[in-house]
């Protein structure tokens, strides 16, 4: 076999790796709003910005993984059904063209918005939060607008956290083999979330940002902070929290973007997993350079460098999950969002001076603070489409030589497993 094939066939397999995901099984059309709820559900209203292009061909769907000329906005109300019914962590897609609001997750409104129209819902719904606090979700790669829909209204829901939601979401095409598409798209957005984010800084009616990210979606997230702390001499006081959840980054590019930034202590907390066999490939492809969403936090250079830089680590290495790969382990630990969803409600800050919701809960924390930052017990609740059985594509008989040839197999559903040891 030639070095082209082996290469070839090698960023196949990290594809797979960093985002299982299919078409025969993935939901369309579900954002076709039925304008009403049923009884007994919980409704999850969300602001949406996006720098998708509209898609005006297919009923319930809004936004395609193209991308747009500009910004869009949307309003959207989803509908969960009520807890009796549901797990933590889990979203219920809908079996059909008429879903089942007590079985299934549920558009009850989706209706796009202009800038003015959309500036006017979020000062009107912020105010009437516990803190004024906004809570920027970024996904990662091969995520369909709904898919990114649904599963932020599961975090919201599931965190129990009394936040405005604001889902940030950028051309993806959601499909298995366009990582690099993808990629270019999360840079093509830096900008928009950046403006997005200058906003709430500016906007007097918010009192404190969040922000959460996972994969790719670190990569846009960095780059939109790296920015804007150059350009405004630091980041506002107003971002409070950012919570950057298995790190798709070069570690040396990640400590060249904080060190622009000045970062404060306790603002960023980053989860890490040392068998985050996704990661472990992505490093080989890329250079044979550390992932930050893989590294010890306890070993050097990296313990310095958080330091350094007052972030706070996450270790979940240690926690055991059903997760077969370890890229989104967090999303498996309904307990922790929980416990730091109810201390959120409370607006006391978890660090202070007590023993961390991260130390309760048996999460190894390092670096400059000792806990968790603010709102992380959101991104433990994250169901990725990773994980997901719906959105995971039987790829037993189509790349079964491609797994091999990385030294993991495809077992049947499109579970990764890692090699042998």
């Amino acid at each position: 076999m030639s070095l082209h094939q082996r290469v070839f066939r090698g960023g196949l397999a990290v594809l797979l790796l960093l985002g299982v995901a299919a078409c025969s099984g993935r939901p369309h059309g579900v954002l076709v709003a039925t304008h009403q709820a049923a009884p007994g559900v919980s409704l999850v209203d969300m602001l949406v910005a996006t720098t998708r292009a509209p898609d005006e061909t297919q009923p319930g769907e809004m936004f395609s993984g193209e991308r747009g000329a500009g910004f869009s906005f949307a309003d959207i109300v989803v509908s969960l059904p009520p807890d009796a019914y549901r797990t933590v962590g889990e979203v219920q897609w809908p079996q059909g063209e008429t879903p089942d609001p007590m079985r299934d997750f549920t558009t009850v409104e989706a209706t796009v918005l202009s800038k003015d129209a959309a500036i006017a819902a979020f000062d009107t719904r912020i105010a009437k939060t516990p803190r004024r606090q906004a809570l920027v979700f970024i996904h990662g790669y091969n995520t369909r607008f709904a898919e990114a829909v649904y599963r932020f209204a599961q975090i919201i829901h599931d965190s129990d956290a009394s936040v405005m939601p604001v889902l940030f979401t950028w051309p993806s095409r959601g499909r298995l083999l366009q990582y690099g598409y993808d990629r270019e798209s999360a840079n093509y957005s830096r900008d928009a979330l950046e403006k997005l984010l200058q906003y709430l800084v500016n906007d007097r009616n918010v009192g404190e940002i969040s922000i959460l990210a996972h994969s790719m979606g670190n990569w846009v997230t960095l780059e939109a902070l790296r920015q804007m702390a150059i350009r405004d001499h630091g980041l506002p006081k107003k971002i409070a929290n950012v919570m950057l959840a298995a790190p798709d980054v070069d570690f040396d590019v990640f400590r060249r973007q904080v060190l622009a930034m000045e970062v404060r202590p306790s603002l960023f907390t980053i989860f890490v997993s040392r068998d985050d066999e996704a990661l472990a490939v992505s490093r080989r492809v890329w250079g044979d350079e550390p992932r930050v969403g893989a590294i010890d936090p306890e070993a050097e250079p990296y313990r310095s460098v958080l330091e350094r830089n007052n972030i706070t680590a996450v270790d979940l290495t240690k926690i055991s999950s059903p997760d077969s790969i370890g890229h989104t382990k967090f999303a498996e630990a309904p307990q922790v969002v929980r416990a730091i969803g109810a201390r959120l409600a409370t607006g006391q800050p978890l660090n202070d001076g007590q023993a961390g919701v991260g130390e309760k809960l048996g999460l190894v924390a390092a670096g400059a603070a000792s806990t968790v930052g603010a709102a992380a017990g959101v991104a433990v609740a994250a169901p990725f489409a990773i994980i997901d059985p719906r959105t995971r594509e039987n790829l037993s008989e189509r790349f079964d030589a491609i797994g091999d040839e990385a030294g993991h197999t495809v077992e049947s559903g499109g579970h990764i497993l890692p090699p042998a040891r």
